[in-house]
């Protein structure tokens, strides 16, 4: 009972100088002295259970600070290092990108350069293409002059022919006339030919000339054979008749029978109640010089007058 009484009336001052005994230093830690408990409160687990306070309290609150201290370190050196990361890896980006910007900037430059020759180049090529179709076109506008001054002179001299024509008709109609009054023309061969032509062909041509007493057109039949020793060929000629007054021209082709060697060629003609016959040596038929090769090469026939 007395020991009861004894803390109740325990000052206050006392319960202070026990508190004072517990301090920090600058670090943060927690450091205590150990008065005399005894003094103050006659039981140093009492005073301490009082203030809530003990050794191990006081051990395990130091030691949570140190960890948080070291949490906080690691945090700091793991922020750290994302920065570094971070930088390193903008860097690195920043590298990467700058040479495949420089890459690609000299791949363009490059094709840039080539475009730009082949660019050059076409443009040296229009302007030869542009030169050759201007030099072209100055040609073909002296052709077209030329054509059509020598077209001019065609027409100038067919007109001129057309002109000598219808003059000489005209003067063949007065000839015919005045032959005509004085017992007309009789019938008779102007001139005659045979030449040779490929594939064993031949063409002939014969200028026939007769004029009617009464000044009329006559039906003219006319006949060739070829002969020989033994036999004779009649040549069929196309057309078979023809109509005679002043001047006829006979013209045609025919192929020579396989194995036949004529001698001679017999031309027969009936016209107007008039019948003449030519005989004419084979000479007719010579070989000429530089003759086709083929039928096909040959032009159509020469209606061209026959020299005597």
């Amino acid at each position: 009972m007395r020991l009861k009484s004894v803390l109740r009336l325990c000052p206050q001052p006392a319960r202070l100088a026990c508190q004072d005994s517990i301090s920090y230093d600058l670090e943060g830690s927690l450091h205590l002295s150990y008065p005399d408990y005894r003094n103050c409160y006659g039981s140093n687990t009492a005073a301490i259970s009082r203030h809530g306070i003990s050794r191990d309290g006081i051990n395990s609150h130091g030691i949570s600070q140190s960890q948080q201290g070291a949490s906080t370190l690691v945090l700091a050196l793991f922020v750290v290092a994302i920065l570094v990361t971070a930088v390193v890896g903008l860097l690195f980006g920043h590298k990467l990108g700058y040479q495949r910007g420089y890459y690609s900037m000299q791949t363009e430059a490059k094709q840039a350069v080539i475009t730009s020759k082949e660019a050059t180049q076409e443009l040296k090529d229009l302007r030869l293409s542009s030169k050759i179709a201007t030099n072209e076109a100055a040609t073909a506008k002296q052709e077209l002059e030329i054509s059509l001054a020598n077209l001019k002179e065609l027409r100038e001299n067919q007109q001129e022919l057309t002109v000598e024509n219808k003059q000489v008709a005209q003067l063949n109609e007065i000839y015919a006339e005045i032959i005509s009054e004085q017992g007309g023309m009789p019938l008779q061969i102007l001139g005659a030919k045979i030449e040779p032509l490929p594939e064993n062909a031949f063409e002939y041509g014969f200028d026939i000339g007769m004029l009617a007493s009464d000044g009329k057109a006559k039906r003219l039949k006319p006949t060739l054979t070829l002969l020989n020793d033994d036999d004779f060929v009649e040549v069929p000629l196309e057309p078979a008749s023809y109509t005679i007054e002043g001047i006829t021209r006979i013209r045609g082709r025919f192929m020579m029978p396989s194995g036949f060697k004529p001698l001679q060629v017999k031309l027969s003609l009936r016209a107007g109640g008039q019948e003449v016959e030519q005989l004419y040596d084979w000479k007719l038929g010579d070989k000429v010089d530089n003759m086709p090769l083929s039928l096909l090469d040959l032009p159509e026939v020469d209606e061209s007058p026959i020299e005597p």
